[in-house]
């Protein structure tokens, strides 16, 4: 008779509910065994509901490649921090291209963020593109990122034939489609918001040692209780957006205090 170590390791090697079900141990009634099936009945649930999820985001990529062989997704990170630039990414994943689990950036880990950007970036065409702080204070926030998104299209390798994009539009003679919440419905999308975020995080964390003092490897310029205490005790420095608040709260009352 196998010990239950020796059938936890067996049971642990099945990928399927079916053959889980059907399996010799299914009747076992030593509790050991009966928690392994039960944890590996959760696993392959959590694997199928993850691989509905990645063919359900793989809609919009099916329904156009036939005509379009070529489909960038288009998504941007850092539209709210106070500090830093906005960067963008385009991503055009190959055809058959498959990572279960592939989704929203913010919905990762940071782990998890840097293992799939690893494949992505192995495996696509991405490229991309940044609007510096003084376009972000010169534009607005939305029109820059629109010229990062622009700038990250324009440097793929290939011309995409099709635009997928988080909730914008990126302008220019691509045709392209606005998807809400898009870095959620869309593989493509999601694949340039691992991208966009990782690219805009380390450059945060490079910051971190131009700027010391200010932490931004740590909140990565949003506009955290810690980051507006450091704003206060150091100023502002080169790359925080002074046109947006409490940045620009903190500069008037500067001035005041000045005069």
């Amino acid at each position: 008779m196998k010990t239950v170590t020796e059938i936890k390791a067996e049971i642990a090697g099945i990928k399927s509910l079916t053959q889980l079900e059907s399996c010799e141990f299914i009747n076992d009634t030593r509790k050991g065994v009966i928690l392994a099936l039960k944890k590996q009945r959760r696993l392959i649930e959590k694997e199928q509901l993850l691989i509905e999820k990645y063919e359900k985001m793989s809609t919009y990529e099916n329904n156009l490649r036939s005509n379009h062989p070529h489909i960038a997704g288009v998504d941007e990170a850092g539209r709210g921090p106070i500090a830093g630039e906005v960067v963008a990414a385009a991503v055009v994943l190959p055809e058959g291209f498959r990572l279960i689990g592939l989704d929203d950036s913010k919905k990762l880990s940071s782990e998890k963020r840097m293992s799939f950007r690893k494949i992505i970036m192995q495996e696509a065409d991405y490229a991309v593109g940044v609007a510096s702080v003084i376009e972000i204070e010169n534009l607005n926030i939305y029109e820059a990122s629109r010229l990062a998104m622009g700038r990250a299209v324009q440097g793929l390798q290939h011309p995409p034939h099709h635009l997928l994009v988080d909730a914008m539009t990126v302008g220019g003679d691509i045709p392209e489609t606005s998807i809400i919440k898009g870095d959620s419905n869309s593989v493509s999308i999601a694949a340039a918001s691992v991208i966009a975020k990782t690219e805009r995080d380390l450059m945060m964390e490079a910051y971190d040692q131009v700027y010391p003092g200010y932490n931004f490897k740590t909140h990565k310029g949003y506009g955290t209780k810690s980051h507006l205490k450091s704003l206060d005790q150091l100023g502002t420095s080169p790359i925080h957006r002074k046109t947006f608040e409490p940045v620009k709260k903190y500069i008037d009352s500067q001035r005041i205090q000045l005069h």
